[in-house]
């Protein structure tokens, strides 16, 4: 069966109330109480979204995540009531793509599964329609540097010989700075225009950066394609071979 969200979370109360919601606005959502139970969920039925709340009785919300992310691409947003930063930052460093603080409002929350599900669900169509018969010739390719293509067409990075997969919002991000290149985009401007969601923080954004570093980069503790203008934002500037 086809979900657009599963929720992951050890509070039936919580949980149940949550997906009850949802599924009164046309949001077709699960719920599951144990780290068990959500893998044999996702790998009997089909689903676009996971809510995932850390703390899973004995098991953890982190190890779920890390198990996820090696068969599947669908975003995944914690939720939980540990509020520190070293666990915000753990959850986006190990797959992640945001971070809901417990206690959350139903409407504000549906809004925001809503409006990812609606680049997910975009993106998939998209990337099927496109990977039909593809012809490598006809993609549409931006040279980032040497034989390294972002595919517009595909979503993917062109690396010689090789393909690198990018989730939604790395390959957003980078299609914003590749259009935007030789000038600085604001942190402000990507939260607009690439997320178009005011609940994102900085984390959020330096996480992004960094996994997109880490595909792009020839080392990405020295990155020399995605500049950091400190304080502002970022810069790719147009490639030349004297900068590699």
């Amino acid at each position: 069966m086809k979900y657009q969200c599963l929720i992951v979370d050890d509070d039936k109360l919580i949980a149940e109330s949550t997906a009850e919601y949802f599924n009164m606005f046309d949001v077709c959502t699960g719920f599951v109480l144990d780290f068990d139970s959500a893998v044999r969920f996702l790998d009997e039925n089909e689903v676009s979204l996971v809510l995932l709340d850390i703390n899973l009785d004995d098991r953890s919300g982190f190890e779920l995540c890390k198990l996820i992310r090696k068969k599947y691409d669908m975003p995944i947003l914690f939720i939980s009531a540990r509020t520190s930063d070293d666990d915000v930052l753990t959850a986006l460093n190990i797959g992640g793509d945001d971070y809901i603080k417990k206690p959350y409002t139903l409407n504000i929350l549906l809004a925001k599964v809503k409006a990812i599900l609606k680049r997910y669900e975009a993106q998939v169509s998209h990337l099927n329609h496109a990977t039909v018969g593809i012809d490598k010739n006809e993609s549409e390719k931006i040279c980032i540097r040497d034989d390294l293509y972002l595919d517009t067409k595909s979503y993917r990075l062109l690396n010689g010989s090789q393909t690198v997969m990018l989730k939604s919002m790395e390959y957003k991000l980078l299609l914003y700075l590749l259009q935007n290149r030789n000038r600085v985009v604001t942190k402000d401007e990507l939260f607009g225009n690439v997320w178009d969601d005011n609940f994102v923080g900085e984390g959020t954004l330096a996480v992004h950066i960094r996994h997109l570093r880490e595909k792009i980069e020839i080392d990405a503790t020295k990155p020399e394609l995605i500049k950091t203008v400190w304080g502002v934002g970022y810069i790719i500037e147009e490639f030349t071979d004297e900068k590699i």
